[in-house]
Protein backbone atom coordinates (compact mmCIF):
# COMPACT_ATOMS: atom_id res chain seq x y z
CA UNK A 1 0.00 0.00 0.00
CA UNK A 2 1.43 3.36 -0.98
CA UNK A 3 2.04 6.04 1.67
CA UNK A 4 -0.54 8.28 0.01
CA UNK A 5 -3.32 5.76 0.65
CA UNK A 6 -2.38 4.67 4.15
CA UNK A 7 -4.56 7.28 5.83
CA UNK A 8 -8.31 7.36 5.32
CA UNK A 9 -9.74 9.80 7.87
CA UNK A 10 -10.66 13.45 7.40
CA UNK A 11 -7.26 14.33 8.93
CA UNK A 12 -5.28 12.27 6.41
CA UNK A 13 -3.79 15.34 4.70
CA UNK A 14 -2.41 17.03 7.85
CA UNK A 15 -1.27 13.67 9.24
CA UNK A 16 0.70 12.90 6.09
CA UNK A 17 2.07 16.45 6.05
CA UNK A 18 3.18 16.24 9.68
CA UNK A 19 4.99 12.93 9.09
CA UNK A 20 6.68 14.36 5.99
CA UNK A 21 7.83 17.41 7.95
CA UNK A 22 9.35 15.30 10.76
CA UNK A 23 11.18 13.10 8.28
CA UNK A 24 12.35 16.09 6.25
CA UNK A 25 14.24 17.50 9.25
CA UNK A 26 16.02 14.18 9.87
CA UNK A 27 13.78 12.12 12.16
CA UNK A 28 13.07 8.52 11.15
CA UNK A 29 9.68 8.89 12.87
CA UNK A 30 8.74 5.25 12.25
CA UNK A 31 7.07 4.72 15.61
CA UNK A 32 5.30 8.06 15.35
CA UNK A 33 3.96 7.18 11.90
CA UNK A 34 2.69 3.82 13.17
CA UNK A 35 0.89 5.51 16.08
CA UNK A 36 -0.64 8.08 13.74
CA UNK A 37 -1.87 5.23 11.52
CA UNK A 38 -3.65 3.86 14.59
CA UNK A 39 -5.07 7.32 15.35
CA UNK A 40 -6.20 7.69 11.74
CA UNK A 41 -8.06 4.36 11.98
CA UNK A 42 -9.69 5.55 15.19
CA UNK A 43 -10.86 8.75 13.48
CA UNK A 44 -12.10 6.81 10.44
CA UNK A 45 -14.14 4.48 12.65
CA UNK A 46 -15.79 7.53 14.24
CA UNK A 47 -16.81 8.83 10.80
CA UNK A 48 -15.08 12.20 11.25
CA UNK A 49 -16.09 14.48 8.37
CA UNK A 50 -14.37 17.80 9.17
CA UNK A 51 -10.64 18.53 9.22
CA UNK A 52 -10.81 19.49 12.87
CA UNK A 53 -8.86 18.01 15.78
CA UNK A 54 -11.26 18.56 18.64
CA UNK A 55 -10.52 18.42 22.36
CA UNK A 56 -12.94 15.51 22.76
CA UNK A 57 -11.10 13.40 20.18
CA UNK A 58 -7.72 14.21 21.70
CA UNK A 59 -8.82 13.43 25.25
CA UNK A 60 -10.55 10.19 24.26
CA UNK A 61 -7.63 8.81 22.26
CA UNK A 62 -4.97 9.84 24.80
CA UNK A 63 -6.86 8.57 27.87
CA UNK A 64 -4.79 6.10 29.85
CA UNK A 65 -5.59 2.52 28.88
CA UNK A 66 -5.78 -0.54 31.17
CA UNK A 67 -2.30 -1.70 32.28
CA UNK A 68 -0.69 1.15 30.31
CA UNK A 69 2.29 2.95 31.81
CA UNK A 70 2.27 6.71 32.17
CA UNK A 71 5.30 6.82 29.89
CA UNK A 72 3.40 5.13 27.06
CA UNK A 73 0.41 7.40 27.53
CA UNK A 74 2.67 10.47 27.50
CA UNK A 75 4.12 9.27 24.21
CA UNK A 76 0.68 9.38 22.60
CA UNK A 77 -0.07 12.75 24.17
CA UNK A 78 3.21 14.21 22.89
CA UNK A 79 2.49 12.85 19.41
CA UNK A 80 -0.95 14.48 19.20
CA UNK A 81 0.41 17.70 20.68
CA UNK A 82 2.91 17.84 17.82
CA UNK A 83 0.23 17.09 15.25
CA UNK A 84 -2.04 19.78 16.71
CA UNK A 85 0.74 22.38 16.67
CA UNK A 86 1.48 21.50 13.04
CA UNK A 87 -2.20 21.82 12.12
CA UNK A 88 -2.48 25.14 13.95
CA UNK A 89 0.44 26.54 11.97
CA UNK A 90 -1.41 25.65 8.76
CA UNK A 91 -4.62 27.28 9.90
CA UNK A 92 -6.58 24.17 10.88
CA UNK A 93 -8.65 24.08 14.06
CA UNK A 94 -6.80 21.82 16.49
CA UNK A 95 -6.74 21.34 20.25
CA UNK A 96 -3.19 21.44 21.65
CA UNK A 97 -2.84 19.29 24.74
CA UNK A 98 -1.28 21.53 27.46
CA UNK A 99 2.19 20.38 28.51
CA UNK A 100 1.51 21.04 32.19
CA UNK A 101 -1.42 18.59 32.34
CA UNK A 102 0.76 15.46 32.33
CA UNK A 103 4.40 15.22 33.31
CA UNK A 104 6.73 12.29 33.73
CA UNK A 105 10.04 12.02 35.53
CA UNK A 106 12.53 10.55 33.07
CA UNK A 107 15.03 9.86 35.80
CA UNK A 108 13.20 7.73 38.37
CA UNK A 109 15.19 4.59 37.52
CA UNK A 110 18.33 4.16 39.62
CA UNK A 111 21.09 2.85 37.34
CA UNK A 112 23.29 -0.06 38.33
CA UNK A 113 26.94 1.03 38.32
CA UNK A 114 29.29 -1.89 37.71
CA UNK A 115 32.41 -2.08 39.86
CA UNK A 116 35.84 -2.54 38.30
CA UNK A 117 35.89 -6.13 39.54
CA UNK A 118 32.50 -6.85 37.99
CA UNK A 119 33.59 -5.39 34.65
CA UNK A 120 36.72 -7.53 34.77
CA UNK A 121 34.62 -10.66 35.31
CA UNK A 122 32.24 -9.67 32.50
CA UNK A 123 35.11 -9.22 30.04
CA UNK A 124 36.66 -12.54 31.09
CA UNK A 125 33.37 -14.32 30.40
CA UNK A 126 32.99 -12.59 27.03
CA UNK A 127 36.57 -13.38 26.02
CA UNK A 128 35.90 -17.07 26.65
CA UNK A 129 32.37 -17.22 25.31
CA UNK A 130 31.76 -20.40 23.28
CA UNK A 131 31.21 -20.38 19.54
CA UNK A 132 27.89 -21.46 18.07
CA UNK A 133 27.06 -23.20 14.79
CA UNK A 134 24.04 -20.96 14.22
CA UNK A 135 26.02 -17.83 15.10
CA UNK A 136 29.61 -18.57 14.02
CA UNK A 137 31.09 -15.17 14.96
CA UNK A 138 29.09 -14.57 18.14
CA UNK A 139 32.09 -15.35 20.36
CA UNK A 140 34.05 -12.62 18.54
CA UNK A 141 31.25 -10.05 18.42
CA UNK A 142 30.43 -10.22 22.11
CA UNK A 143 33.84 -9.26 23.61
CA UNK A 144 34.26 -6.24 21.31
CA UNK A 145 30.65 -5.11 21.57
CA UNK A 146 30.74 -5.09 25.38
CA UNK A 147 33.98 -3.11 25.36
CA UNK A 148 32.59 -0.54 22.93
CA UNK A 149 29.45 -0.09 25.05
CA UNK A 150 31.53 0.35 28.20
CA UNK A 151 34.46 2.24 26.69
CA UNK A 152 32.42 4.72 24.62
CA UNK A 153 29.19 4.99 26.61
CA UNK A 154 27.01 4.08 23.63
CA UNK A 155 23.35 3.22 23.68
CA UNK A 156 22.85 -0.38 22.54
CA UNK A 157 20.86 0.81 19.52
CA UNK A 158 23.75 3.06 18.49
CA UNK A 159 26.24 0.20 18.66
CA UNK A 160 23.96 -2.09 16.64
CA UNK A 161 23.51 0.54 13.92
CA UNK A 162 27.26 0.95 13.38
CA UNK A 163 28.30 0.21 9.82
CA UNK A 164 31.81 -0.53 8.59
CA UNK A 165 32.02 3.03 7.25
CA UNK A 166 31.15 4.41 10.69
CA UNK A 167 34.22 2.81 12.29
CA UNK A 168 37.36 4.71 11.28
CA UNK A 169 40.27 2.41 12.07
CA UNK A 170 42.86 5.02 11.02
CA UNK A 171 41.61 7.85 13.23
CA UNK A 172 40.26 5.53 15.92
CA UNK A 173 36.78 7.05 15.96
CA UNK A 174 33.11 6.10 15.70
CA UNK A 175 30.53 8.05 13.74
CA UNK A 176 27.19 7.76 15.55
CA UNK A 177 24.20 8.52 13.32
CA UNK A 178 20.39 8.15 13.44
CA UNK A 179 20.42 8.60 17.20
CA UNK A 180 17.93 9.37 19.91
CA UNK A 181 17.19 13.14 19.87
CA UNK A 182 18.70 13.16 16.36
CA UNK A 183 22.16 14.12 17.69
CA UNK A 184 24.82 12.70 15.38
CA UNK A 185 28.34 12.78 16.81
CA UNK A 186 31.92 11.62 16.28
CA UNK A 187 33.48 9.76 19.22
CA UNK A 188 37.16 8.97 19.78
CA UNK A 189 38.17 5.50 20.93
CA UNK A 190 41.12 4.55 23.09
CA UNK A 191 44.19 3.11 21.35
CA UNK A 192 43.58 -0.32 22.87
CA UNK A 193 39.95 -0.37 21.72
CA UNK A 194 40.92 0.79 18.24
CA UNK A 195 43.47 -2.03 18.02
CA UNK A 196 40.82 -4.54 19.07
CA UNK A 197 38.58 -3.23 16.28
CA UNK A 198 41.40 -3.72 13.75
CA UNK A 199 41.97 -7.33 14.86
CA UNK A 200 38.23 -7.99 14.84
CA UNK A 201 37.91 -6.71 11.26
CA UNK A 202 40.76 -8.90 10.04
CA UNK A 203 39.43 -11.99 11.80
CA UNK A 204 35.73 -11.58 10.99
CA UNK A 205 36.35 -10.09 7.53
CA UNK A 206 33.91 -7.30 8.25
CA UNK A 207 32.97 -5.35 5.15
CA UNK A 208 33.88 -8.17 2.75
CA UNK A 209 30.28 -9.30 2.31
CA UNK A 210 27.10 -7.53 1.24
CA UNK A 211 26.20 -6.91 4.88
CA UNK A 212 27.30 -3.33 5.75
CA UNK A 213 26.97 -3.64 9.55
CA UNK A 214 29.99 -3.76 11.84
CA UNK A 215 28.27 -6.38 14.01
CA UNK A 216 26.56 -8.50 11.31
CA UNK A 217 23.91 -11.01 12.25
CA UNK A 218 24.18 -14.49 10.69
CA UNK A 219 20.61 -13.99 9.47
CA UNK A 220 21.34 -10.69 7.72
CA UNK A 221 21.29 -7.13 9.01
CA UNK A 222 22.64 -6.49 12.50
CA UNK A 223 22.21 -8.26 15.82
CA UNK A 224 18.87 -7.57 17.48
CA UNK A 225 18.61 -5.99 20.91
CA UNK A 226 16.50 -8.95 22.09
CA UNK A 227 19.28 -11.40 21.17
CA UNK A 228 21.88 -9.28 22.94
CA UNK A 229 19.70 -9.03 26.02
CA UNK A 230 19.61 -12.84 26.25
CA UNK A 231 23.38 -13.05 25.75
CA UNK A 232 23.89 -10.35 28.37
CA UNK A 233 21.84 -12.27 30.93
CA UNK A 234 23.94 -15.36 30.29
CA UNK A 235 27.15 -13.34 30.67
CA UNK A 236 25.94 -11.92 34.00
CA UNK A 237 25.11 -15.40 35.25
CA UNK A 238 28.55 -16.74 34.34
CA UNK A 239 30.18 -13.64 35.87
CA UNK A 240 28.29 -14.31 39.14
CA UNK A 241 26.37 -11.02 39.00
CA UNK A 242 22.76 -11.23 40.14
CA UNK A 243 20.13 -10.28 37.57
CA UNK A 244 16.76 -9.08 38.90
CA UNK A 245 14.75 -9.41 35.70
CA UNK A 246 13.76 -7.28 32.73
CA UNK A 247 13.65 -3.60 33.56
CA UNK A 248 15.02 -4.07 37.09
CA UNK A 249 18.69 -4.40 36.28
CA UNK A 250 21.46 -4.71 35.86
CA UNK A 251 20.67 -3.76 32.28
CA UNK A 252 23.00 -3.67 29.32
CA UNK A 253 22.25 0.09 29.21
CA UNK A 254 23.95 0.38 32.61
CA UNK A 255 27.32 0.10 30.84
CA UNK A 256 26.58 3.61 29.57
CA UNK A 257 25.80 4.85 33.08
CA UNK A 258 28.96 3.21 34.41
CA UNK A 259 31.03 4.94 31.72
CA UNK A 260 29.60 8.35 32.66
CA UNK A 261 30.12 7.91 36.41
CA UNK A 262 33.69 6.67 35.94
CA UNK A 263 34.40 9.62 33.66
CA UNK A 264 33.16 12.10 36.27
CA UNK A 265 35.05 10.33 39.03
CA UNK A 266 38.30 10.61 37.09
CA UNK A 267 37.73 14.31 36.42
CA UNK A 268 37.09 15.00 40.09
CA UNK A 269 40.15 13.04 41.22
CA UNK A 270 42.27 14.85 38.60
CA UNK A 271 41.01 18.21 39.87
CA UNK A 272 39.17 19.16 36.67
CA UNK A 273 36.59 21.96 36.67
CA UNK A 274 33.28 20.09 36.33
CA UNK A 275 31.47 23.27 35.30
CA UNK A 276 33.58 23.24 32.14
CA UNK A 277 33.72 19.47 31.69
CA UNK A 278 30.04 18.61 32.09
CA UNK A 279 28.95 20.05 28.70
CA UNK A 280 31.58 17.85 27.02
CA UNK A 281 30.12 14.76 28.70
CA UNK A 282 26.62 15.80 27.64
CA UNK A 283 27.72 16.22 24.01
CA UNK A 284 29.71 12.98 24.07
CA UNK A 285 26.71 10.99 25.31
CA UNK A 286 24.32 12.71 22.91
CA UNK A 287 21.99 13.97 25.64
CA UNK A 288 19.04 16.18 24.74
CA UNK A 289 19.93 18.62 27.52
CA UNK A 290 22.15 18.94 30.58
CA UNK A 291 19.76 17.21 32.97
CA UNK A 292 20.87 13.74 31.94
CA UNK A 293 24.52 14.54 32.56
CA UNK A 294 23.87 16.42 35.81
CA UNK A 295 22.17 13.33 37.17
CA UNK A 296 25.49 11.49 37.07
CA UNK A 297 26.96 14.01 39.51
CA UNK A 298 24.68 12.76 42.27
CA UNK A 299 25.36 9.13 41.36
CA UNK A 300 29.10 9.78 41.50
CA UNK A 301 28.86 11.51 44.86
CA UNK A 302 26.66 8.75 46.31
CA UNK A 303 28.94 5.96 45.12
CA UNK A 304 32.19 7.63 46.15
CA UNK A 305 31.65 9.55 49.43
CA UNK A 306 35.32 10.48 49.59
CA UNK A 307 34.96 12.78 46.57
CA UNK A 308 31.55 14.21 47.54
CA UNK A 309 33.18 17.36 48.94
CA UNK A 310 34.94 18.10 45.66
CA UNK A 311 31.74 17.57 43.67
CA UNK A 312 29.71 19.82 45.95
CA UNK A 313 32.35 22.57 45.99
CA UNK A 314 32.08 23.17 42.27
CA UNK A 315 28.53 21.94 41.61
CA UNK A 316 26.48 22.79 44.68
CA UNK A 317 23.96 24.61 42.48
CA UNK A 318 23.36 21.35 40.62
CA UNK A 319 23.12 19.16 43.75
CA UNK A 320 21.16 21.31 46.20
CA UNK A 321 21.23 20.57 49.89
CA UNK A 322 18.06 18.93 51.23
CA UNK A 323 16.77 20.68 54.34
CA UNK A 324 15.40 18.61 57.24
CA UNK A 325 11.83 19.80 56.61
CA UNK A 326 12.13 18.71 52.94
CA UNK A 327 13.15 15.14 53.71
CA UNK A 328 9.55 13.96 54.02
Amino acid sequence: MSEAHRYKSALSVPIEGYIAEKQAVGYAFRKGADLLKSFDSYLHSHCLTKTVLSKQLVMEWTARRPNETISTQCGRISLLRGLAEYMSRLGYSAYVYPKAMVTINRYTYIPYIFSNDEMKRIFEVCDNYPSNNCAPIRHMVLPLLMRILYGCGLRISEAMQLTCEDVDLNKGSLYIRNTKFNKERMLPMSKSLTERCRKYCKTVHVGKSANPYFFPSPYGGHYSEATLYQLFRDVLRKARISHLGRGKGPRIHDFRHTFAVNCLKKWVVDGKDLNNCLPYLSAYLGHEDMRGSQRYLRLTADLYPDITRKVEECCSYIIPEVKPYEAD
